[in-house]
């Protein structure tokens, strides 16, 4: 066991109301194996209150500095790292001048390794202990950041990504040569292979990754639901009415579905642990679908912002009462940060809204991208907080990271104020140590 003494940030528990970050300026974390072998939170609070209960557990002190729950970004692309900045008139310009040329680039294993180490690193570096990321098309991909990840004992979830039409040749799922499957026979008997092979294996998971309904045919999508009902604990993601020029093509593939998002409840694809990213232009009865079904939304506001796409109704998620949680969505998005995220959050919901906007508070902000995004993923009570129990993923965070944050921070009368001074001003320097759950 260990103790780690600081000022901490956490989150009290779901079932007590809405989101309440609680602080404790000089408070001990104490963390050890469970009944498993994993390292898990097994006190928090106050020094004065903690320490005498723990007296031969060593103690490392970081005074003048904040230990937090590590950030849950619930979706990324790993293959859109060198992506990040490429200027385009909007989504689907952007995937054909820049996003699939690069992720052609995958079919090479060294390339997918070489990416997949760094993703995982620059994830850690920015505070990032949990994400749900995108791989390629080619299975190589996903073996290659299923590895780096279980390197770093990085929380993962990926998958093989299906698309088996409307995208360049070389990035349309491959049948195996001599083998009777076709390619999209083949993509998912590839998924299962690797289902079988990583979902499960310490802190991997496996999401089932179809890239959007119109790359896949209906037999694609039919077998992803499929799959999906065999495995009930594996996780869905993909993307939906993100774009309105997307939404208009999705709509004459899939006319017989009610809506673009509909269109993935017709083949199965609606459930817990579903995460759709984006969920911009929806109308209330697909804000009733996901909250029916127990999907959640991965709000990509840096992303959004970028590519003009729209802005996610924070009012009418809350209306309706679905889940969502913060994402990057790397490299459509902008940064890594998750600083960077919840200050695009904050625009959102400023500008984004029926007249007045929504000011989202910065404890509502901060909970999107950790507990809050866990419990839209699935995860609540394993990650995304600091409470017992929880996997001992936290960041340490330097408050006096740069001149004018240590200025503001100086000045902050209330957790509200600190807060926010972080996410307005922060950005990976504020993170001066990320720490990872490990088995033993």
């Amino acid at each position: 066991m260990k103790a780690y003494r600081a000022c901490l940030l956490w989150f009290a528990p779901h079932s007590e109301g809405p989101a309440r970050a609680l602080l404790e300026e000089d408070g001990l974390l104490v963390v050890g194996p469970n009944a498993a072998g994993v390292q898990v939170v097994q006190a928090v609070g106050a020094y004065r209150d903690v320490a005498g209960r723990y007296p031969d557990v060593p103690v490392e002190h970081f005074p003048g500095r904040i230990i937090a729950p590590g950030f849950v970004d619930l979706h990324t692309h790993y293959p859109q790292t060198n992506v990040i900045g490429s200027p385009a008139e909007g989504l689907l310009p952007w995937l054909e001048y820049y996003t699939f040329p690069e992720e052609k680039r995958f079919a090479a294993p060294d390339y997918c390794a070489q990416a997949a180490t760094f993703f995982i690193a620059e994830l850690l570096r920015n505070g990032v202990t949990t994400a749900f990321a995108f791989a390629t098309s080619h299975p190589a991909s996903v073996d290659a950041l299923f590895s780096a990840a279980q390197a770093r004992h990085l929380r993962l979830v990926t998958g093989l990504c299906l698309m088996d039409r409307h995208a360049p040749a070389e990035l349309l799922n491959q049948p195996v040569a001599g083998a009777a499957a076709d390619a999209t026979e083949q993509s998912l008997l590839d998924s299962e292979a690797l289902i079988q092979r990583w979902h499960g294996q310490g802190r991997l998971g496996y999401a089932i990754t179809p890239r959007f309904a119109p790359t896949s045919t209906d037999a694609q999508l039919r077998g992803a639901g499929a799959l999906a009902a065999r495995y009930p604990d594996v996780w869905v993601q993909s993307h939906v009415a993100e774009n309105r020029q997307e939404i208009a093509w999705a709509r004459t593939l899939f006319p017989a579905s009610r809506s673009y998002l509909a269109t993935y409840a017709d083949f199965g694809l609606m459930r817990p642990r579903a995460l759709y990213a984006h969920c911009i232009h929806f109308d209330d009865d697909d804000r009733a679908l996901m909250r029916d079904t127990g999907a959640a939304a991965a709000v990509s506001p840096t992303s959004n912002l970028f590519l003009g796409s729209g802005f996610f109704d924070y009012a009418g998620a809350d209306r309706a009462g679905f889940a969502y949680g913060l994402a990057s969505d790397v490299g459509a998005g902008t940064s890594f940060s998750p600083f960077h995220t919840m200050l695009g959050a904050y625009y959102v919901g400023r500008e984004g809204q029926t007249k007045p906007g929504v000011s989202l508070r910065p404890q509502q902000l901060w909970w999107q991208h950790t507990a809050g995004a866990a419990r839209a993923a699935g995860l609540d009570g394993v990650v995304g907080n600091l409470l017992p129990g929880c996997e001992a993923d936290f960041v340490v965070l330097n408050p006096q990271a740069t001149p004018l944050l240590a200025r503001k921070t100086a000045l902050a009368a209330n957790l509200d104020e600190l807060l926010f001074a972080l996410i307005v001003l922060g950005d990976d320097r504020v993170v001066e140590r990320t720490v990872i759950s490990q088995a033993f």
